[in-house]
């Protein structure tokens, strides 16, 4: 490489460098530093202007290579802000037109699910939303049943009430009907509750899909505020629908429904207060638990690989259920709460025999914890598959009289009350089996579709009528920042390639001069 030629490189790197620096620190780009050397002979002078132009020369495709990626990476989205103007409304227009529609496949997606992005890491709002209909709602469900003491006690009370002074001969229908419309009434409130959670689970939703309004606050603010307001007005609505299916249950008492079994049937039916379990060994769930109330000295809280089935709770060293360490009938078990400790994150529940027997080698109780309430939620409702229901608290002295009033009944009496307690109990799995199906589709109907329906059609219109098109539509001061650095970075990368382009074409490498031939100097003789 000449002298020329080094004259002509040293300001192109330098031009090289300065674009360098206008791209900033995300280029994550190195380049060769050229000192100017001076105050060496000739022929040293030109060695090492041909050693670091080499060495540049070399470096030129890697870099081209690399600033070319970086321009091809962010080109989509600085050709959006080329032509950018802030004040022109129909940029603004267009925006907003954007905006509303990608919230609106969002939403959608999230809750009725996609092929595409899916998330790994939680459920969606879908997903949630499926677990409150067939976990948590029939859970709550079973949760409101009724305390088999307190409601023998109950039905003794109506046919005597009904008998009045006279002796009942028969079984009276009458008592059967008011048990019955009592029960129902119980429903209203987990129906309610399960409407609640689902509106929760909405709103969450509508938020996480606003996420990607961050760029027009305004406009993100409004829209939550419009789409949350629709769904709290859909919410009485809803609630209205549903204490209405409730009181259709209550209106009439359909005892010619091919599922109940009928006065004929029920004195013959003592074995039907326990509810039927599925058949064998059917695997209901799988998943990890930690038993909290082993002693330190034993080895403390550990983690297990639990297997619920119909008849079992087994639990395993790990999730390849190759060394089994103990199985456990679920007869005779119910679940309760146990009091979360501030001295754990984790949520509590536990297990204990009803018959006072011990149901897990020395311990009254087993705890199982989780790390969230939801899994709690979720492990009661698979429990609650197996036979395994909560705890019904009674005061202690309900509990005596109750105890007191059942010895004390006639023979005749107690026969009329286990056959009305029979009737109950397969009446009431029907109303269950109905609410149980029409609940979610009645909220699909009145609450999530008719959502998704509103965002589609009428949130635009909404979001018009609120006022300033160009407030509402106002960037981020963030947004308006990143904008300018990736424009300055655009042309900074196209600048730097320019340069790159003249480096190669401007220096002309040469090869390096022969040897002198110094053959014919003598060496001087002495």
């Amino acid at each position: 490489m000449g002298n020329r030629g080094m004259e002509d490189l040293i300001p192109l790197v330098n031009k090289l460098q300065d674009a360098f620096s206008a791209i900033g620190q995300n280029a994550n780009l190195d380049l060769p530093q050229i000192a100017v050397v001076g105050g060496q002979s000739a022929g040293k002078s030109s060695v090492l202007e041909n050693f670091v132009g080499k060495m540049l020369l070399d470096t030129l495709p890697g870099l081209r290579n690399k600033l070319q990626s970086q321009l091809l990476s962010i080109e989509k989205e600085v050709e959006e802000y080329k032509n950018f103007r802030p004040d022109d409304p129909s940029r603004k227009t267009k925006a907003l037109l954007q905006m509303v529609q990608q919230f609106a496949v969002d939403f959608e997606k999230c809750i009725e699910g996609s092929g595409d992005q899916i998330d790994t890491y939680e459920l969606s709002g879908g997903a949630r939303i499926n677990r409150i209909f067939h976990e948590r709602f029939p859970f709550e469900l079973v949760k409101m049943e009724f305390d088999e003491k307190e409601l023998r006690k109950e039905i003794s009370y109506a046919i005597k009430n009904i008998h009045g002074i006279r002796t009942g001969l028969f079984t009276p229908d009458m008592a059967f009907e008011t048990i019955v419309k009592r029960q129902i009434g119980k429903i209203k409130e987990p129906c309610q509750k399960c409407v609640d959670l689902v509106i929760s689970e909405l709103v969450n939703t509508v938020r996480q899909c606003t996420k990607k309004l961050a760029q027009y606050p305004m406009l993100r603010e409004e829209m939550e505020r419009i789409v949350t307001q629709h769904i709290r007005d859909r919410e009485s609505r809803t609630k209205g629908q549903v204490m209405l299916l409730i009181d259709i249950e209550l209106a009439y008492m359909n005892t010619n429904h091919e599922d109940f079994i009928g006065f004929a049937n029920a004195q013959q039916r003592s074995s039907q207060m326990s509810k039927k379990k599925d058949a064998g060994n059917k695997v209901i769930r799988k998943g990890w638990l930690t038993i909290n109330n082993i002693g330190i000295m034993k080895g403390g809280a550990k983690e297990y690989w639990f297997v619920l089935t119909a008849e079992t709770l087994s639990w395993y060293k790990d999730d390849e259920e190759k060394e089994k360490k103990y199985m456990l009938p679920v007869d005779n078990l119910k679940l309760r709460d146990i009091e979360k400790s501030f001295m754990s994150s984790k949520h509590i529940f536990a297990l204990f025999n009803t018959e006072q027997r011990n149901v897990y080698k020395d311990y009254r109780q087993l705890e199982l914890a989780c790390e969230t309430q939801e899994e709690v939620d979720s492990w009661k409702a698979s429990f609650l598959r197996a036979g395994v229901y909560p705890e019904r608290i009674m005061v202690s002295s309900e509990e005596s009289s109750s105890e007191s009033f059942m010895h004390s009944m006639d023979p005749q009496l107690e026969r009329q009350v286990e056959t009305i307690r029979n009737l109950v109990d397969s009446y009431m799995a029907i109303v269950n089996k109905t609410v149980r199906d029409l609940m979610p589709k009645t909220i699909m109907h009145l609450m999530i579709n008719n959502t998704k329906e509103f965002i589609h059609a009428e949130l635009l219109a909404q979001l018009y009528s609120c006022g300033d098109q160009n407030t509402l539509m106002e960037e981020s001061a963030e947004q308006a920042q990143h904008r300018d650095e990736m424009l300055r970075m655009y042309y900074a990368l196209k600048e730097a390639l320019n340069i790159i382009g003249d480096i190669s074409t401007t220096t002309v490498s040469t090869s390096l001069p022969p040897p002198v031939d110094d053959s014919w100097l003598q060496p001087k003789t002495k």
